[in-house]
């Protein structure tokens, strides 16, 4: 796709890609069922998205100096929508491209972002989220991880846990403790990692669904050039947020577009036994998350501040994911449960992992305070 061909509105893009999708047809065949082992998925992600950069799909909506194709956000938030309507998987790097990609373009040395951007979106490289620790998971304010300035680095020392995919990334985008240990979110600096420097031991955790999504990371003396910072010293707070935003603005796209795919394929059954009541509050719920994260991507699209609004869209992102499967579970708990198939697997696995929706990326409990002292004005206490 050539900068002077890149269709400018959603409506265009929507169009277009569904075209797209129609005439290669037989080049994504392979993708509807991707699975096996983390390898063989990774694999097979890393293969979606080199065809879709190959395509300028996924270049959409980024700058021409970091490897884009121009125009705003919300352009590839209709392509991950359709991805999802028409069956296939988020590609490999989609869902950390729109979480932590932003943070290095409009913060990160320009160098540095157009470097590492290409290989990002191209598929050639991944990336992971160093954020939170054992004792700094949605309190990311008292962090602990050492950063100590080195003339022309940082040394680090310390933990990162519940890195999603650590195993599989090139790099990672971690938060430091540059101030004094008490100095709160003030003392806090981002910085762009790259994972195979000396001195990193990476973990996987499985979880109860199988899966070793989740890693933790030891820091022992590792050496960070201070090139590869990500914003002003001790104003790694700034960036969470903007990465937090992110998070809760694309990811929640993304995930309402995958929910409503899945409660299509719930109502495919050949016997439906759900009441029309909870078939509709379902609807309701996910719906609703498009509305909420559709204004998100949009005001993100448009460069504007969203300061707490986000909690709103990770508040219903969890309260409908959880409602869905919980559906879903009632629907046919003897699949979910006993199904040795590979559909029964599915749902086996994302009813699991719906359990953790009210907890990664900040729990449900610290986005309800958010909204109430941030928001509404209430009285803490």
């Amino acid at each position: 796709m050539r900068i002077q061909d890149v269709p400018r509105t959603a409506v265009d893009v929507r169009a277009a890609f569904q075209r797209w999708l129609h005439d290669h047809a037989d080049d994504m065949a392979p993708y509807r069922a991707v699975g096996g082992d983390l390898d063989a998925v990774f694999r097979d992600l890393r293969s979606l998205q080199r065809l879709l950069f190959g395509a300028g799909w996924i270049r959409l909506g980024w700058p021409e100096a970091v490897g884009g194709l121009g125009g705003p956000l919300v352009l590839r938030a209709v392509v991950s929508e359709e991805l999802a309507i028409a069956g296939y998987p988020p590609p490999f790097s989609f869902a950390t491209q729109e979480v932590l990609a932003p943070a290095v373009v409009e913060h990160g040395p320009p160098q540095l972002a157009a470097d590492v951007l290409p290989k990002l979106l191209s598929g050639e490289e991944s990336w992971c989220q160093g954020f939170s620790e054992p004792e700094a998971g949605s309190d990311l304010a008292s962090l602990r991880l050492k950063a100590v300035d080195d003339a022309d680095a940082w040394r680090l020392t310390g933990e990162k846990i519940w890195t999603s995919w650590a195993q599989f990334a090139d790099r990672c985008l971690l938060l430091g403790r540059t101030g004094a240990s008490d100095s709160g979110h003030r003392g806090i600096t981002a910085m762009l990692l790259d994972m195979d420097t000396p001195g990193i031991e990476v973990r996987p955790l499985r979880s109860m669904d199988g899966d070793e999504e989740f890693c933790s990371l030891r820091f022992d003396d590792v050496r960070v050039p201070k090139d590869r910072t990500i914003g002003e010293v001790n104003g790694g707070w700034a960036i969470a947020r903007h990465v937090l935003a992110c998070e809760r603005g694309a990811a929640a796209w993304q995930r309402q577009s995958w929910m409503h795919r899945r409660l299509h394929d719930l109502l495919q059954r050949e016997r439906v036994l759900l009441s029309e009541e909870r078939i509709g509050e379902a609807f309701e719920l996910v719906h609703a998350l498009r509305l909420l994260s559709r204004r998100t991507v949009r005001a993100l699209s448009a460069g504007h501040s969203l300061g707490p609004t986000p909690s709103f869209d990770k508040l219903l992102m969890s309260t409908a994911e959880k409602f869905l499967f919980d559906a879903a579970f009632d629907e046919m708990p003897d699949d979910i449960l006993f199904g040795d198939d590979a559909a029964a697997g599915k749902w086996r696995s994302e009813y699991l992992y719906s359990r953790a929706s009210s907890i990664y990326g900040g729990t449900a409990e610290i986005q309800r305070n958010i909204v109430a002292d941030r928001i509404l004005g209430l009285p803490r206490g």
